[in-house]
């Protein structure tokens, strides 16, 4: 049961979804280890080992694959507000989801990077106690995030005072 309307259950599309130009972030890193991967193998086929070419094969194939599923991986990442927490998902073969109470919460970051920034887009961190509950939440467009975070700092304040 949904915490928000007592008595009905979440919805699908309560999820908050990042934005849809965090594909081209997601496509020019893709690229880039794409391009790595493949530079790894290049002295392989220099000096002439047997493996350099189906190597370099196989990071063409990996690359291409990552490329391809790069607009599914920006389509499994979201968000939702609860009444004591947010929800963070992400993934596609291996889902994550993780809830971040908000009296836990001890730094909310942005950061953006130079892809993202020339893309409008920023990326919220959160810091718990808990190292394991490293939660960030890429491809919000930034005026989303800054109200996002002045938001969240809100409620993790006003959940601190009443522990």
């Amino acid at each position: 049961m949904s915490p928000e309307r007592p008595g009905v259950p979440p919805q699908a599309d309560d999820w908050q979804r990042v934005s849809p130009k965090y594909v081209g972030v997601e496509i020019v890193s893709a690229a880039i280890g794409a391009l790595v991967l493949c530079g790894i193998t290049v002295p392989f086929i220099v000096l002439g080992t047997w493996f350099g070419w189906p190597a370099l094969g196989l990071a063409v194939v990996i690359g291409v694959l990552n490329l391809a599923f790069a607009p599914r991986r920006v389509r499994s990442i979201g968000y939702r507000l609860r009444a004591d927490d947010l929800v963070f998902r992400r993934g596609i073969m291996f889902h994550r989801r993780v809830s971040v109470p908000y009296g836990r919460m001890q730094l909310i970051d942005i950061n953006r990077g130079p892809v993202a920034r020339a893309l409008g887009l920023a990326e919220l961190k959160f810091v718990t106690a808990a190292a394991a509950t490293g939660v960030s939440i890429p491809g919000l467009v930034e005026s989303d995030a800054d109200a996002l975070r002045d938001r969240l700092v809100s409620l993790a304040e006003s959940r601190r005072i009443g522990l």
